[in-house]
């Protein structure tokens, strides 16, 4: 599963990113996971299946969800204090929430994972 971490500039959401890799690999998934920004979104969500938004853009969701959606890509915005997920766990519960895997379940780690628009 190709997951991609976005904020503002880039920074920040770079951390988020290796820290959700470590976690994924600690659980032996094959993820795989990168920082991006907003700039360079539309052509980053073709390589995408899960889109990780900081909190900071929680009001621009709906907008970008709706681009996403068109390309079979699940968004969810980061809480406010995901910074402080030092190893990556929360995190890596936000994603197999949002892609729909019940704690304990194996989750899907490849690209086959994506959902289909709807």
């Amino acid at each position: 599963m190709r997951i991609l971490v976005v904020c503002g500039a880039g920074a920040s959401s770079t951390f988020v990113a290796q820290r959700l890799r470590h976690a994924a690999r600690a659980r032996d998934l094959s993820y795989s996971s990168s920082a991006g920004t907003l700039r360079s979104l539309e052509i980053d969500l073709d390589a995408t299946d899960v889109l990780l938004l900081g909190p900071h853009l929680k009001a621009e969701r709906d907008n970008i969800a709706a681009s996403a959606a068109s390309k079979g890509v699940t968004v969810a915005v980061l809480p406010d204090d995901i910074f402080g997920d030092l190893d990556g766990s929360r995190t890596l519960a936000l994603v197999h929430s949002a892609i729909g895997v019940a704690q304990g379940e194996t989750a899907p780690t490849h690209a086959s994972a994506k959902k289909e628009p709807e």
